[in-house]
């Protein structure tokens, strides 16, 4: 592990020994290690660039900048657990295509109303450069990938705690009620003491009174808490009551707009929540669908990215020419699901799918092949074939139980999880004035 890590830090300790060594020449700042992280390290350039980041983020909301060092902070335990899963992806091979890239670079300027000209102006209005974002959005697709196979793989959801749910007083509220959240988690250890717990509730007893004292909650959350999504204010976004837990979900119910919570216990420390947003379900709920056949063509150890592209375009050339889809996917598609059904995926909620293959479904005319496209499985040819919108069905319902009680596990697991791979690391920093024993 030094031996890796004195290879990495060799050109910065070359440097100073030639700038010392000069004695009439100007001074240049160099850039120095933030902290190690087992096999890597944080440099204390990308905690200053992540740290502009987060302010003029805020600066934006309009809340108040947090202190300093609490900001950075905050900002380089995001960047070291980030770290640790980027250094997990590299292990177990997860890479990210230039196409792929491109692909989620588009759809992000698209979401947001402008063309990539466009986004890559916006960037630089805001100081930032369109070559940073684009690693920023690699670094994001990485970890996701890291986290789907390291955490929501591993969840399992039996039939029975669907029914379970569905006969339910909450799987019957989580079609009623919305609640759009924020938070501050004050954690305690593992196996903690009596003495840390009493700790941990008199700092977020304190937290509490200074919210309920006018303090911002989204700055509170920037300098206090240790939740995953404390440099975002806390926000956590739109939760269905069937997502939370019960007394989180009874407690929320008889709260009004802007209300918090006062701490709560729970396994992994105390919690205060803020209702930001509150929304009800409908009764009748229509669910639109998509009948859409496809073939799949995956990329291996033989054939390359662009050998299979251009397989899939041969595919696509032959469906134009007059062969049978159907024929063609029984043969040449890689997608266990459907392949022997000549592709058919049959009615589909596109919501289930992911974002290039929604997108294509979304953009491509009923009864039209639409030309290869890549999403993280391979290389796809698709034909849409009917569009309907339904009425929510008992499948439905058992459909929506399952990814309600899916996300709620995998929120618990993913906290665990993350905390389990920073506990693991030998993590030491490097900043001035900390601790720099390894934690």
């Amino acid at each position: 592990m030094k031996s890796k890590l004195i290879d990495r830090l060799r050109p910065l300790m070359v440097g100073a020994a030639l700038l010392s060594g000069a004695v009439h020449a100007a001074v240049q700042p160099l850039d120095r290690v933030a902290a190690i992280v087992d096999n890597d390290v944080v440099m204390q350039s990308q905690l200053d660039q992540r740290t502009r980041e987060v302010q003029q983020t805020i600066a934006k909301r309009g809340g108040g900048v947090p202190p300093a060092g609490a900001l950075e902070q905050q900002v380089l335990e995001r960047l070291i657990v980030e770290n640790l899963q980027l250094q997990i992806g590299e292990r177990t091979g997860i890479r990210i295509t230039d196409e792929e890239l491109n692909q989620a670079i588009g759809t992000i300027a698209q979401r947001n109303g402008m063309s990539l000209d466009q986004f890559r102006a916006a960037l630089s209005r805001d100081g930032l450069s369109f070559e940073d974002a684009r690693e920023q959005v690699k670094r994001e697709m990485i970890i996701s990938r890291v986290r789907q196979r390291r955490v929501a793989e591993r969840i399992q959801v039996s039939e029975q705690e669907v029914k379970n749910f569905l006969a339910s007083d909450m799987g019957k509220m989580q079609l009623s009620e919305e609640y759009r959240l924020a938070n501050i988690l004050i954690p305690t250890p593992e196996s903690a003491s009596s003495d840390a717990i009493q700790t941990a509730a008199r700092k977020a007893g304190d937290v509490y009174q200074k919210l309920r004292q006018g303090a911002d909650f989204g700055q509170m959350a920037i300098s206090q808490s240790a939740s995953e999504n404390a440099l975002e204010g806390g926000e956590m976004g739109w939760r269905k009551a069937g997502q939370l837990p019960p007394d989180f979900a009874k407690l929320l119910g008889s709260m009004s707009q802007g209300d918090i919570t006062q701490p709560i216990r729970i396994p992994n420390g105390f919690i205060i929540l803020k209702l930001e947003e509150k929304r009800g379900g409908s009764a009748n709920v229509l669910r639109d669908e998509v009948h859409v056949r496809h073939i799949l063509i995956k990329p291996n150890e033989i054939r390359s990215d662009a050998a299979t592209e251009q397989l899939a375009e041969r595919l696509y050339e032959r469906i134009q020419n007059g062969e049978d889809f159907a024929t063609l996917a029984k043969s040449f598609s890689e997608d266990p699901g459907s392949a022997l059904n000549g592709g058919d995926l049959n009615w589909v909620d596109p919501n289930s799918l992911v974002p290039e293959f929604r997108e294509q479904m979304a953009n491509a005319q009923q009864g039209v092949v639409t030309r290869p496209f890549r999403t993280q499985y391979g290389w796809h040819v698709l034909e849409v074939l009917g569009r309907r919108a339904t009425d929510s069905t008992e499948q439905a319902r058992e459909q929506q139980a399952m990814t309600v009680l899916r996300n709620r596990k995998y929120d618990e697991e993913l906290q665990t999880w993350l905390r389990q791979i920073r506990d693991e690391a030998y993590v030491e920093i490097k900043l001035p004035g900390a601790d720099q024993a390894a934690q």
